[in-house]
């Protein structure tokens, strides 16, 4: 089969949007897709909508035919994806598989939250709708709780101290700081991320993804209908895998790895015939700071326990091991949760078309992005290569 070529990508930026709807931003980001490709949107044949909670925080579901509509192209297949925090790269994975069975030779994978209208009170229990209700809901349990959970048992286990593992929200602020599109675009010291107000203990509030509104979207294309169009890619979809975990934390034999990560990082790295050492910079899904140390060592870019000591040892930065979350992160950049996955994907992108501004990876050629569903009952993992 052939290659899956990403045509464009467009995103708006990620903040408190009180003058735009959900399908306003939506609208936006695959407008700018579109734009970015030079392709007219009537050559699109499928919409895949990544979201999280908007029947529950804006009482509209039937995202795909909306979007559809108000892009003007009534008739395509269209439809939402769900997968918790994970939605996006649950769209994106879905419009890969569309793309390489041939079925679809140009689809539009998007993700689209809007949060900052909805009470803290909501977010919450929307939020905690990712693990299971009758049992961890139930209990009183957030969903900061149950990755707090997580971050005590990491360190009891690894022996990694709170001070290094937050040093992930640091490098995230930094690289924001030149991110047009992020939310928080200022630097932030270790002292300001130890000395914020705990959440859920040990998780201080600068350890821990701001809510915000936000869209992103990109443009799939199979060779054949690129050439037809006129088009030349510099950048191919090299592989998309999807993964899932026993969904709540109480039923895992391990809190300190994903498994879900494990098997779709596998899978993506056979399929993309690549190894963890090939990829020259990553997207990971830090929702909280715990969470990016524990995905350097689930995608294979460090030993178990020892995550950590990439970020300590400046490893994580351009010119590094692994460059890692360079447009800011989860932390800085923003995280409207279903949109989430497609915003990764769009940063590994920037890297590769070298428009990363002062965050760029030089010499970039493969890509990853991780985006996670729940504490990990869904993962999927992208793996972006330039063209040859």
């Amino acid at each position: 089969m052939g290659k899956v070529l990403l045509a464009g990508v467009g995103a708006t930026p990620i903040g408190e949007h009180w003058e735009k709807s959900l399908r306003d931003l939506m609208v936006d980001a695959s407008l700018n897709a579109l734009r970015d490709a030079g392709v007219e949107k009537k050559n699109v044949d499928a919409i895949f909508v990544g979201n999280m909670s908007s029947g529950y925080l804006q009482g509209q579901e039937h995202l795909g035919s909306l979007l559809a509509t108000w892009l003007g192209i009534p008739g395509v297949a269209a439809h939402k994806v769900e997968a918790a925090c994970a939605s996006g790269g649950a769209a994106v994975h879905d419009a890969f598989m569309a793309v390489k069975s041939g079925l679809y030779d140009c689809v539009l994978a998007v993700g689209v939250e809007k949060m900052t209208d909805a009470s803290t009170d909501q977010l919450t229990s929307a939020l905690i709708m990712a693990d299971d209700q009758e049992y961890t809901a139930f209990a009183g349990f957030s969903f900061v709780a149950l990755n707090a959970l997580v971050y005590r048992a990491y360190m009891d286990k690894y022996g990694a101290k709170q001070e290094d593992i937050a040093l992930f929200a640091v490098h995230d602020h930094e690289h924001a700081v030149h991110n047009p599109l992020a939310q928080y675009r200022r630097a932030v010291t270790l002292d300001a991320v130890l000395s914020s107000p705990l959440v859920a203990d040990p998780l201080h509030l600068l350890e821990c993804a701001p809510t915000g509104d936000g869209a992103a979207a990109l443009l799939l294309c199979s060779e054949e209908k690129a050439k037809e169009l006129g088009l030349k890619p510099e950048v191919e979809v090299a592989a998309s895998a999807l993964a899932t975990d026993v969904l709540s934390l109480h039923d895992r034999d391990d809190l300190t790895t994903l498994n879900a990560t494990l098997r779709a990082a596998e899978r993506a790295y056979k399929i993309a015939r690549v190894e963890p050492k090939n990829v020259d910079v990553a997207e990971v899904h830090d929702a909280f700071t715990v969470l990016g140390v524990i995905h350097l060592e689930d995608l294979g870019f460090a030993k178990k326990g020892e995550g950590w000591k990439l970020v300590k040892e400046g490893e994580i930065e351009a010119g590094g091991k692994i460059p890692v979350n360079m447009m800011g992160g989860l932390k800085a950049r923003g995280h409207p949760v279903g949109a989430t996955g497609v915003y990764e994907v769009y940063d590994a992108a920037l890297q590769l078309l070298g428009r990363a501004g002062k965050n760029q990876v030089e010499g970039a050629e493969v890509a990853l992005a991780q985006n996670v569903g729940g504490v990990g009952g869904t993962v999927a993992v992208t793996i972006l290569r330039r063209v040859r």
